[in-house]
């Protein structure tokens, strides 16, 4: 399989070559390759086709990002620097819709320069590269967070669902979804994990089960359709996903498909847990139907990943990037500060208090 991908950074700040260092996620798992991104377009561009994906990786990358553009803007006072630096937030906020942690790593970053108004742009450089600095080291410390109290949920031998790819390879350490099992296998626990092929962009087949191979898991890709009938056989006894936003009432919007894993969990009386680090949870967005939901180009479905065309010209097509599973479906929700159960407007103000 070549060089293990766990002992290579997901997304990090490359000092000497001032640049946004990433797996460019694309490639695998044929092809391991790292990119060195300097400008603003290319690291656009890495967010908008994926190359780096994840919301809390997309979030750190957002963040070292804009401390990139920081540095190349030509001001002589505050105001100049300020205006500047927007723009550039703008633009690379714009990149995708639905993952909370783009903005609210952007957000963070923005924050440093309004607190700090009138400083010169040489020390706005300076804290701007310590903020950026945090918000990766942060993420790496959420993630055990979070997979300790995953880990809590689960015992040795388990079988383990998993849709999309919420593991290393969508954060800068461990992952949300699959955190528990990084950790129990740190710990010499064994489980059975099964990947959601996760149609049309396969991060299932193509990262998740990359990921968990390397880690020495059994693991066993599903086509997206087969999920029920691996239920019915009592191989899974929990399911664990990430998301990309959860609403103050615990809707949350996860890749496509997520909804429908939820719906058969409930159906076979599996436990279904959506692993949130508390950046996700926007208490701004009062139910599921209020997120803004990416659709994405009709080729993704059409003629990625074949040789030939697979679907006849002409014809419409409908590729919603996520959708949102009810909070009804959702047993718990497992963030940094604890497990989050219904009602969720309830357990999501404890778990905030908890980490102020």
């Amino acid at each position: 399989m070549g060089e293990n991908i766990l002992s290579i950074d997901t997304v990090a700040l490359d000092e000497e070559k001032k640049a946004l260092k990433i797996i460019d996620q694309t490639k695998l798992p044929g092809t391991v390759e790292i990119l060195y991104l300097t400008k603003q377009e290319d690291i656009f561009e890495a967010i908008y086709l994926l190359r780096v994906r994840g919301a809390p990786a997309i979030g750190v990358a957002a963040a070292i990002g804009v401390y990139l553009a920081a540095l190349e803007i030509d001001a002589g006072d505050y105001d100049g620097f300020y205006a500047k630096f927007k723009k550039a937030r703008d633009y690379l906020d714009s990149s995708r819709p639905t993952a909370v942690n783009l903005s609210w790593a952007l957000n963070r970053m923005e924050k440093v320069v309004l607190d700090n108004k009138g400083a010169p742009p040489a020390k706005l450089r300076e804290l701007l590269h310590g903020e950026a600095l945090r918000i990766r080291d942060e993420d790496v410390q959420v993630c055990k967070s979070i997979g300790e109290y995953g880990l809590g949920l689960i015992k040795d031998g388990d079988g383990i669902l998993t849709h999309c790819n919420a593991g290393q390879l969508a954060t800068v350490n461990y992952g949300t979804a699959l955190a528990p099992v990084h950790l129990g296998r740190e710990r010499g626990m064994n489980f059975r994990v099964f990947c959601d092929e996760t149609r049309p962009l396969l991060q299932g087949a193509r990262l998740s089960s990359f990921e968990m191979v390397s880690a020495g898991v059994d693991t066993t890709v599903i086509c997206d359709n087969m999920a029920s009938q691996v239920m019915k056989n009592g191989w899974v006894k929990a399911c664990f996903v990430g998301c990309d936003r959860v609403a103050a009432n615990g809707d949350a919007a996860n890749k496509i498909g997520t909804s429908g894993v939820a719906i058969l969990a409930k159906h076979y009386d599996i436990p279904f847990y959506v692993c949130a680090p508390t950046s996700t949870i926007d208490m701004s967005i009062k139910e599921g139907k209020d997120i803004v939901i990416e659709e994405r180009k009709d080729e993704e479905v059409t003629e990625m990943w074949y040789k030939e065309r697979m679907a006849p010209k002409g014809v419409k097509v409908f590729n919603p990037a996520f959708d949102v599973t009810d909070h009804d479906l959702i047993t718990a929700v497992i963030t940094e500060y604890g497990v989050a159960r219904p009602p969720y407007t309830e357990s999501f103000t404890k778990i905030f208090s908890r980490g102020s």
